[in-house]
């Protein structure tokens, strides 16, 4: 049976975003400052939980990072703050989208991205998830049932 491979903290890209994620929420919040096109192209009480929801998916996404525990736990946590990230990127790069149309190829571009990356990271997390839940099967060559 081939040895089964779950990469948890060995994603740059996805830890930068987790940490950042946070940051950018909480000087959204402190500063009183949104993107205009957030203030725009969102109502006001999707727009508070967006923020929030930015500083919510980091902070359980790093729990799951440093997540000392089962492997299944972390990922499980880590799953939950990736689905979160995503949606959040998704709702932005539509904003951008709508308020600035042409002008938010590239800036939406990267912003979808990221959501696509995070809903990746998802689908590789249920398949490692999956994995996990699978009762192992004795090694061939082990006539007692028994893992040496």
């Amino acid at each position: 049976m081939p040895k089964m491979r779950i990469w948890r903290n060995r994603q740059p890209f996805q830890n930068a975003v987790v940490a950042t994620a946070p940051v950018c929420g909480v000087l959204m919040v402190t500063l009183q400052v949104r993107p205009p096109a957030v203030e725009v192209a969102m109502p006001g009480p999707v727009r508070v939980g967006w923020v929030l929801g930015l500083i919510v998916a980091g902070l359980v996404g790093l729990t799951g990072l440093f997540w000392p525990g089962r492997c299944a736990t972390a990922l499980g946590i880590e799953l939950a703050s990736m689905l979160m990230l995503g949606t959040l990127a998704g709702m932005y790069a539509v904003a951008l989208a709508v308020f600035s149309g042409r002008m938010a190829v590239a800036a939406a571009s990267f912003i979808t991205a990221v959501a696509i990356g995070s809903w990746w990271r998802s689908a590789e997390i249920i398949r490692d998830l999956r994995g996990l839940a699978r009762p192992r099967q004795p090694y061939p060559g082990d006539i007692f049932g028994r893992f040496p």
